[in-house]
């Protein structure tokens, strides 16, 4: 992977230098705190949206993934036990920038069915820390300033991700809360950044919420197997059957960010449209008081350890 790659934009000479507008009003932060979610529209420029797209054409340009490492990713439970849940390749991800495709790309012998560049479900899980462009964007002076507006006083870079919704096939994500793969004592210390690439629309799977839901706490949790038992991980309790008038859809233009509160239940729909639907996400954690629970799937590495955002 290269680091640095020829004709890549320089992220901080595009950024806005008018930093207090991202911070968070007082009825912008009473909204978040009552629904769990809020969408900030335009928080990112059309050209800081085109630095990340050039970025990742280039990345998945150089990608190069064995045959044993091409792992389809979902989130029903039990493909996600018999998938990602059980390969290393998935597991040791926390600290690497990985591929990971949809379903129904490859075929018996693990070969690409669709040209590989349609074939990617998402690229995770610390582009924030290997690569100079996503590290940019994630450290930049509006994201601080937006989160240090919640309140944040140690905020830590748990994961990121580059989401791509490919037309016709991008997969259905299912009702769920971060909190069950990122679960954290005390709960209400996980904050998702979702920042749509492209626009975000009903037809192309849009991001849906059930407001106020990140109030009730977890109702399940992935556990991760023990480190002597081999890759591996199960569930811990069920999630209620979520009716589906209690969710609200959130259209999103491009630049758009979605704060997302840790336990909030949200979900997307398959993408039946033409259009892709990327997105770019972080997950932060307030560090100060907080333990983050050795069960997790992710755990932060001696090679890197989740690293502060006011750096």
């Amino acid at each position: 992977m290269k680091e640095n790659s020829p004709g890549a934009i320089e992220l901080s000479q595009l950024s806005p230098a008018v930093f207090p507008m991202a911070c968070l009003s007082p009825s912008q932060l009473k909204k978040f705190q009552e629904d769990g979610f809020l969408l900030l529209e335009g928080f990112f420029t059309a050209d800081e949206c085109v630095a990340m797209q050039q970025r990742i054409g280039e990345i998945v340009a150089e990608m190069d993934v064995p045959l044993h490492c091409r792992t389809e990713f979902s989130t029903q439970e039990d493909e996600q036990l018999q998938t990602q849940g059980k390969t290393d390749y998935f597991l040791s991800s926390g600290d690497k920038i990985r591929f990971f495709f949809e379903k129904g790309v490859f075929d018996e012998k693990g070969n690409f069915l669709v040209p590989p560049e349609k074939s990617i479900n998402k690229i995770g899980h610390a582009l924030h820390a290997h690569d100079p462009v996503f590290r940019s964007i994630t450290h930049s002076p509006k994201v601080q300033a937006l989160v240090r507006s919640l309140g944040l006083q140690m905020p830590v870079v748990v994961q990121s991700m580059y989401i791509f919704k490919q037309p016709h096939f991008g997969g259905e994500v299912s009702p769920h809360q971060d909190a069950t793969f990122l679960y954290t004592e005390p709960l209400g210390r996980v904050l998702g950044l979702w920042i749509a690439m492209e626009d975000a629309m009903l037809e192309n799977g849009c991001l849906w919420f059930i407001p106020g839901s990140h109030t009730g706490g977890v109702s399940r949790r992935m556990i991760r197997a023990p480190s002597d038992s081999g890759p591996g991980t199960s569930f811990l309790g069920s999630d209620p059957a979520w009716a589906s008038n209690l969710f609200v859809p959130l259209p999103v233009r491009r630049g758009g960010l979605v704060l997302i509160h840790g336990e909030v239940v949200h979900k997307s729909e398959q993408n039946h449209s033409d259009h892709s639907r990327q997105a770019y996400t972080v997950h932060l954690m307030e560090a100060a008081g907080t333990v983050w629970s050795p069960g997790n799937w992710l755990q932060p590495t001696p090679e890197l350890p989740f690293p502060p955002l006011y750096s």
